[in-house]
């Protein structure tokens, strides 16, 4: 199938839990985030188009509050094809308040790595 991603993103390279907001179980960790969605790596498989509301530990590098809540939709789930005990899972943002997008965008500048391909332009969740 062919990549559809039209927005910049990059490889995370700050751990970063994400908790479900609503029973507070590690759901999984961000591994690539760009402006539009992420890209989590999860021990548990994950349904497709799902609604979650996760919730984020923030660091003082990017926020002055210690977390932010916001919600995602899972697009797609796949082992990680260079460790099988972990499943790489695509999120497209879909609720998340103005000033939380504006940390979000302070993350993606901060901990996001560009790829070692010369460019971090890509593609939507598939």
């Amino acid at each position: 199938m062919p990549e559809r991603r039209k927005i910049t993103r990059r490889t995370f390279s700050y751990y970063m839990r994400l908790m479900n907001e609503g029973t507070g179980e590690l759901v999984g960790h961000l591994a690539d985030i760009s402006t539009g969605g992420f890209k989590m790596e999860s021990l548990k498989p994950i349904p497709l188009e799902v609604d979650f509301r996760f919730r984020i530990e923030l660091t003082s590098e990017v926020a002055d509050v210690p977390f932010m809540v916001f919600g995602a939709r899972s697009k797609w789930c796949q082992r990680d094809p260079i460790d099988y005990s972990i499943y790489d899972v695509g999120f497209q943002i879909t609720h998340m308040s103005p000033s939380d997008v504006e940390v979000f965008t302070r993350m993606f500048e901060k901990y996001g790595a560009k790829s070692n391909k010369g460019s971090d332009q890509d593609y939507l969740w598939r």
